[in-house]
């Protein structure tokens, strides 16, 4: 699959933030494969897809576009939060609905649905954690960049600090991805 051509479908009138998403996407693929390479029994056992989890990884956050982020170029009428339901939708429309999943479950930790009902987050009330191995790979690779500083690599702790926001659940999941990815 060529996730550049597809990138560029949806960002080819915005040429600083198309060069953006595809600098963090590459970040984010990059650190993820690293991951893989790390653990190959999970590839020789057939629970993750090398090259999967490279597409997905380029093509995760393909619904910033739609969302209201200035600072990074984004000039679309939803709230940022919703930029990985959104993303999944142009993904199921594409013919890629595992590729869907990743970029609906990748935000934060994951999202559960009490916390989306309790703070009126503005999305599709439905629990938005990751799922299968290879969406995990990905949401925890994702921490690690910022569009808003593409030149900073977070520590663990740095993105446990950030994470801490959200509530202790939040933190919880995070620390659960770091034990099953660095172990």
């Amino acid at each position: 699959m060529d996730c550049i051509s597809l990138i560029d479908k949806y960002y080819s009138d915005n040429q600083p933030l198309r060069d953006l998403l595809i600098r963090h996407s590459e970040q984010v693929r990059d650190r993820a494969l690293l991951v893989v390479d790390a653990h190959p029994q999970w590839v020789n056992q057939h629970l993750v897809d090398r090259q999967f989890v490279a597409e997905a990884a380029m093509l995760h956050d393909i619904g910033i576009y739609l969302c209201d982020a200035p600072r990074i170029w984004c000039t679309g009428p939803h709230r940022y939060i919703e930029h990985g339901y959104l993303g999944a939708e142009l993904l199921r429309q594409e013919g890629l609905p595992k590729h869907a999943l990743v970029a609906e479950r990748h935000t934060g930790s994951g999202i559960l649905m009490e916390q989306i009902i309790r703070e009126e987050i503005p999305v599709p009330p439905r629990d938005y954690c990751p799922q299968s191995l290879e969406e995990k790979i990905i949401c925890y690779a994702d921490k690690f960049y910022s569009k808003g500083h593409p030149d900073c690599e977070l520590s663990v702790a740095k993105v446990r600090e950030n994470i801490w926001r959200y509530g202790h659940d939040s933190v919880l999941r995070w620390n659960a991805l770091v034990d099953l990815m660095e172990n």
